[in-house]
């Protein structure tokens, strides 16, 4: 396609784009603490509900159900509930770390320009 056409070379439809490559930053850098705070989510609706000497017991009972089924069941909206909340935490964090590629980011320690990184400025 031809530049009359509106179309870029980089092949988006806005020619005043700059052209991605593999140093454009497109996220800043991560925090951890979201991260972990996911993967503790996880970990607790995985690994509880496979622990069965938590739950191994016929009471107390509920409507006549032993212990052990309604344990089992508990952990269906449990698990969903704590996966909701650990792609929430991972999602703002990238949202955040997006933001603040495309302001620019914070800048680099010990370099003028905020878009020095590993490889030196970019053109």
């Amino acid at each position: 396609m031809s530049h009359a056409d509106g179309y870029s070379r980089n092949g988006g439809a806005f020619p005043d784009e700059p052209r991605l490559t593999r140093d454009t930053v497109i996220r800043g850098p991560a925090r951890p603490a979201p991260y972990i705070g996911a993967g503790v989510l996880l970990a607790a609706a995985i690994l509880l509900p496979l622990m069965p000497q938590l739950y191994s017991f016929d009471a107390p009972r509920l409507a006549g159900m032993p212990f052990f089924y309604w344990y089992q069941l508990l952990w269906v909206p449990i698990s969903a509930i704590l996966t909701g909340s650990a792609y929430w935490l991972v999602t703002k964090e990238d949202r955040r770390r997006r933001a603040e590629a495309r302001a620019g980011g914070p800048p680099q320690p010990g370099s003028d320009s905020a878009g020095a990184g590993l490889g030196g400025d970019r053109p």
